[in-house]
């Protein structure tokens, strides 16, 4: 079995320390890595042991960062603005891409980091040679809304939420209400990816569950829309990596083939 290097990193931002990790293989098979966006409630312990097996299976070096306010990374107290997707992309992607130097790679993100993802290949062009979403969302549909509404209810339980606390400590409030209170606004309502998915010039591979109660097939279908293959996965909710994960990388491994 392929012996994979795990390394911890501290990147540098004027707005605190972010918090990331990467998985390297003893050989590699390609010099372009992947940087993993995780999810709104998400972060790097939450891949649990996905980040590993994609290096190993792809031969690549795979990277993944605790967002400002996540997981490990120094907290913030500011709200979400409705354009924090596009910002992520501008303001913290460049100085991890300088502070581990990374030139070409590939953006894989988990839901509103698969927005992000798209986001990243847009601004950084031929750098970023292909892009994979997980169950991400292009535009702002009830079928989300309502799920966050339900998930909303569910997180007033002690119990629930105490789950949330141990990856992000006593940053768990502040990351869930950037979640709820950010989707729910109505200045949300018009928000979509399109203007980033027409200016993407690289290749997008879209995986969907067929039981994602937070969007339903028409975000990869939109996203992966003349740009490359859309996979929806057969009894499979939000969490593809999680749920199927050999069958999330043997889709990665074929499209990047």
């Amino acid at each position: 079995m392929t012996e994979i290097a795990e390394t911890e990193h501290w990147i540098e931002s004027s707005d605190g320390r972010l918090h990331a990790r990467s998985w390297t293989p003893a050989v590699l098979r390609s010099q372009q890595p992947i940087i993993l966006f995780h999810d709104s409630l998400g972060c790097i312990m939450l891949w649990r042991d996905f980040p590993q097996q994609l290096a190993r299976s792809l031969g690549r070096r795979v990277i993944a960062y605790d967002r400002l306010g996540f997981g490990r990374s120094n907290a913030r107290n500011d709200l979400l603005t409705q354009d924090f997707i596009a910002s992520e992309a501008k303001d913290f992607v460049p100085l991890l891409c300088e502070q581990l130097s990374i030139r070409e790679f590939v953006a894989c993100g988990h839901s509103v980091g698969g927005g992000m993802a798209v986001e990243t290949g847009a601004r950084f062009g031929e750098r970023c040679r292909a892009v994979i979403t997980i169950a991400a969302q292009a535009f702002v549909e009830d079928r989300t809304l309502q799920g966050i509404r339900i998930a909303q209810q569910e997180f007033k339980s002690a119990e629930t939420f105490a789950r949330l606390a141990k990856y992000h400590g006593a940053k768990a409030d502040w990351v869930l209400h950037a979640w709820i209170d950010t989707w729910l606004d109505p200045a949300r309502a018009g928000w979509t990816l399109d203007a980033a998915l027409e200016s993407l010039p690289c290749p997008v591979l879209a995986i969907h569950g067929d039981r994602d109660e937070y969007g339903s097939e028409a975000h990869p279908r939109r996203i992966a829309a003349g740009r490359g293959p859309v996979y929806i996965m057969p009894d499979t909710g939000p969490v593809p990596h999680r749920e199927h994960p050999a069958l999330v990388i043997k889709a990665i491994e074929d499209f990047l083939a």
